[in-house]
C-alpha cells in the first residue's frame, strides 16, 4: 500500500510534541506539506528542528481563538487535510470540576476543532477532495472517573465528526474521528506519576498504571505516538476514500466493545 499525499497540504493542531508531532512526521513522510502548529514561534521552532527533513510550514498560533485559527490557516494556505489534534487533559475529582473548567475543556477540545472545520470544509468541498480528522480518545467511550470533563469533551468530538461527515456527504471529503488509547507522551508520563508511586522507574510505573487504572487494555502497554499517526496517515490518504463518519479505534483493545 502506497499512502501517497504528494501535492496535499495538511494542518495538524497541537503538533509540537507527542501524538501531534508524530502525525506531522507521518504525513510529511507520505509526501504532504504539513503546517506545524503550537502557541508560540519558539515551540514551533523547536519542533521543526526535531522533525528534521520534510516539507514543514511553521504555523504558530493559539487556535482556541478565532484570531489564532485564522492566523494558522493564513500561514498554511488552502488545507486539504485538517487534523484536529489539540487537546488538554488532567485529573480532577468529579465534584470539584468547576463551570470554568467545563468551559475551558469545551473551548479547547471541541470548539477549536469545530471552528477550524467550519473554515476549511467549504474549500475542500469546492475542490472535491479533503480529509478532516479529530483525535478523540478511549475516554470518549469509557468515561474516566478521575477526569469526566475530559472524557465528555472527547465524546462530543465523536458527534462532531459524524455531523460534519453528513455535511460533507457526496463531496469527496471524508470526516472521521480516531479513538486513541492510552498513549506514551511526555504529558502522559506526568499523568501516570500523578497516580502511581513517583519513585518507581518508568517501566514499572507504566505497568503499575496499566494494571491499576487501565486493566482492560489488551495491549497491556501504552501505545506509541507513531502507532496513532499510522492510522491518521492512512485515513488522510486516497486509499481511505470509503471511510467517513466513522470512529476508528487505535486503542490497544482498551474499549471492551465490538463497536465504539
Amino acid at each position: 500500500m502506497r499512502l501517497d499525499l504528494d501535492g496535499k497540504t495538511a494542518l495538524v493542531t497541537g503538533s509540537t510534541q507527542g501524538i501531534g508531532r508524530a502525525i506531522a512526521a507521518g504525513l510529511a513522510a507520505a509526501g504532504a506539506r504539513v503546517g506545524v502548529n503550537g502557541r508560540s514561534p519558539e515551540s514551533v521552532g523547536r519542533a521543526l528542528a526535531e522533525l528534521g527533513d520534510g516539507d514543514f510550514v511553521p504555523a504558530p498560533a493559539d487556535v482556541t481563538t478565532a484570531e489564532g485559527a485564522a492566523a494558522a490557516l493564513d500561514a498554511v494556505g488552502d488545507v486539504d487535510i485538517l487534523v484536529n489534534n489539540l487537546g488538554i487533559f488532567g485529573a480532577r475529582p468529579a465534584l470539584e470540576i468547576t463551570d470554568d473548567d467545563w468551559r475551558r475543556y469545551f473551548e479547547v477540545n471541541v470548539l477549536a476543532a469545530v471552528r477550524l472545520t467550519r473554515s476549511v470544509l467549504p474549500g475542500m468541498r469546492a475542490r472535491g477532495w479533503g480529509r478532516v480528522l479529530y483525535i478523540a480518545s478511549d475516554s470518549a467511550v469509557v468515561i474516566p472517573a478521575e477526569m469526566i470533563h475530559y472524557g465528555v469533551s472527547k465524546t462530543a468530538l465523536l458527534g462532531v465528526a459524524r455531523g460534519f461527515a453528513k455535511e460533507a456527504a457526496g463531496s469527496g471529503v471524508t470526516v472521521n474521528s480516531v479513538i486513541a488509547g492510552p498513549t506514551h507522551t511526555g504529558g502522559v508520563e506526568d499523568f501516570v506519576y500523578s497516580l502511581v508511586d513517583k519513585d518507581l522507574p518508568w517501566d514499572e510505573a507504566q505497568r503499575e498504571f496499566m494494571r491499576r487504572h487501565r486493566p482492560q487494555s489488551l495491549l497491556q502497554r501504552l501505545i506509541e505516538p507513531a502507532e496513532i499517526a499510522n492510522m491518521v496517515v492512512y485515513l488522510s490518504s486516497p486509499l481511505a476514500s470509503a471511510t467517513t463518519g466513522g470512529a476508528v479505534r487505535v486503542d490497544g483493545g482498551y474499549v471492551d466493545a465490538i463497536l465504539p
